[in-house]
């Protein structure tokens, strides 16, 4: 029988989220941003939803005078990605 794939990981944006916080210990909100092509408003709600999750978190800080919100991806989520990984590979029957 198959696993039921992560619906809150199955959504696109968040995926690449996911994907992109999974290759770095943190990436900054402009970086996501940047390589998901999200509108900041899209990527906000979508980050909110992975933080209620407890999938990852977000620090908002100051770098000089300038705002700088960084997210990374806790154990929680490393475990929710790998579990949807390889839930996706048993759907592709893959090894």
């Amino acid at each position: 029988m198959l696993k039921e794939l992560n619906p809150l990981l199955h959504s696109q944006l968040r995926l690449a989220i996911m994907s992109i916080l999974m290759n770095c210990e943190e990436a900054s909100f402009v970086y996501i941003k940047a390589q998901t092509q999200a509108t900041a408003g899209n990527l906000s709600v979508q980050l909110d939803k992975l933080v209620a999750a407890g999938y990852i978190t977000v620090e908002k800080k100051f770098q000089g005078k300038k705002p700088l919100t960084t997210c990374s991806v806790t154990e929680s989520g490393k475990q929710a990605f790998e579990e949807y990984v390889n839930a996706l590979r048993d759907y592709l029957d893959v090894k």
